[in-house]
């Protein structure tokens, strides 16, 4: 996308003329002060949050970045999905970004009985807090960061000769115990934890790194397969719970219009259905160079499904954030869940994204209704897309009216 240079004197990082929902300018010249701050240098040190990324290129080889930011002090912010989210967008990416990152190559069976370097980052990232530490490189790092869809944004790395660590906060006892338990296999672990307030992104941490699981089983996990495992896993055993409750009474229906993104939620009087769709504008992130919008739709019945999902990562970070607000309240629904992405929006940030703007949306005000009709007919004035479009892809919906002309059903757009 080419932005004129004049609505950037005029906008100097704070109306967002541009149209994009952050400002690239200020996103790049923090990047760039970080990065300056440590060129040149092989030592990097500062206060770890703590953070580690695990990469999946080489499988079942890996490589193994212990991060941290050069600065020191209380730095748990950076792994904080709901810290970022209250966060203005290039706030985020910038403080990402100052995550620099130091790369070992190990196999992912090495988790079992850890060399030193890697049971040093295996107790990073089990640590309760900060932990002040020390890259020592091979080489200055490179200027290539982590843009992903699935896990959030990391710094440039380089390889990784030794770690070191200065102090070392000891993990919370749940942590601890769970860690201890060789004979735990690693569904129980997850549970486990999730069950005594440990969030998923930690849980996808400790996962990663091999440190969860049956001992003689344990291995690491690339990052980006750990998050949607730990968000399917949790959201399997809340749908478990989920099943046994009562149904809602009548229609609820969420919005959130947050960024250049509007999510919509309708939780319908029936037993559990969820879909979960996205329809990426032009110039949005997945879908650059289009020119028409591209919906794309998955879902399941009952009793769940077995197959991973074509659209990807955020279906289950969606569930989740649902299944958790069906078990609070101890009802059960069918849940149809909505996403518009527009062209401002245009860099992948992860898939905590989807997570923590579902979880905020349910957790605050929504609209009763008691007939599907004027469920949708007030979702459509939320909407770009007219909901004829939503409501002749949507399989809940099917199900729900078992009607043939779902657009006829509706008399057209509302």
């Amino acid at each position: 996308m080419r932005i004129n240079p004049a609505l950037c004197i005029r906008c100097r990082g704070e109306y967002n003329l541009c149209g994009l929902s952050y400002c690239p300018v200020l996103a790049e010249l923090r990047a760039k002060y970080t990065l300056r701050s440590v060129a040149n240098r092989e030592q990097i040190d500062g206060s770890s949050p703590p953070s580690v990324f695990i990469g999946r290129i080489g499988y079942p080889k890996v490589n193994v970045y212990p991060a941290t930011p050069p600065i020191h002090g209380d730095t748990s912010k950076l792994e904080d999905p709901k810290t970022w989210l209250g966060m203005r967008l290039e706030d985020f990416i910038s403080s990402r970004l100052s995550l620099i990152r130091g790369s070992v190559r190990v196999r992912v069976e090495d988790a079992r009985n850890p060399p030193r370097i890697l049971h040093e980052i295996q107790a990073m990232a089990l640590s309760s807090g900060p932990v002040d530490s020390e890259l020592v490189l091979e080489k200055p790092v490179s200027g290539r960061y982590v843009l992903d869809e699935h896990s959030p944004p990391f710094g440039p790395s380089a390889p990784l000769q030794r770690l070191r660590i200065d102090s070392l906060p000891p993990p919370p006892r749940i942590i601890e115990k769970v860690y201890s338990d060789t004979d735990l296999n690693a569904t129980e672990a997850i549970w486990t934890l999730y069950d005594h307030g440990i969030d998923v992104h930690q849980i996808s941490r400790l996962l990663s790194v091999g440190a969860l699981g049956v001992g003689k089983r344990r291995r690491l996990v690339p990052t980006r397969w750990s998050i949607t495992a730990v968000d399917k896993q949790v959201s399997d055993k809340l749908l478990g719970e989920v099943r046994d409750y009562p149904l809602i009474s009548e229609y609820r229906v969420y919005v959130r219009s947050v960024r250049d993104n509007t999510f919509v939620t309708i939780l319908a009087p029936h037993t559990w259905l969820y879909e979960w769709a996205e329809a990426w504008w032009p110039g949005s992130t997945w879908n650059v160079w289009g020119g028409d919008v591209v919906l794309e739709l998955d879902y399941e019945g009952y009793w769940g499904r077995d197959d991973y999902p074509s659209i990807g990562g955020c279906y289950y970070a969606a569930r989740i954030a649902v299944l958790e607000v069906l078990r609070a309240m101890r009802r059960q629904a069918a849940a149809i869940l909505w996403r518009e992405i527009y062209p401002g929006f245009n860099l992948p940030i992860g898939v905590w994204w989807v997570r923590e703007n579902v979880r905020a949306m349910l957790n605050g005000q929504y609209e009763r209704f008691y007939d599907l009709r004027d469920a949708l007919k007030y979702v459509a004035g939320f909407l770009k897309l007219p909901i004829s479009a939503w409501v002749s892809r949507s399989y809940v919906i099917r199900v729900l009216t078992r009607q043939s002309s779902l657009v006829n059903w509706l008399g057209g757009n509302p």
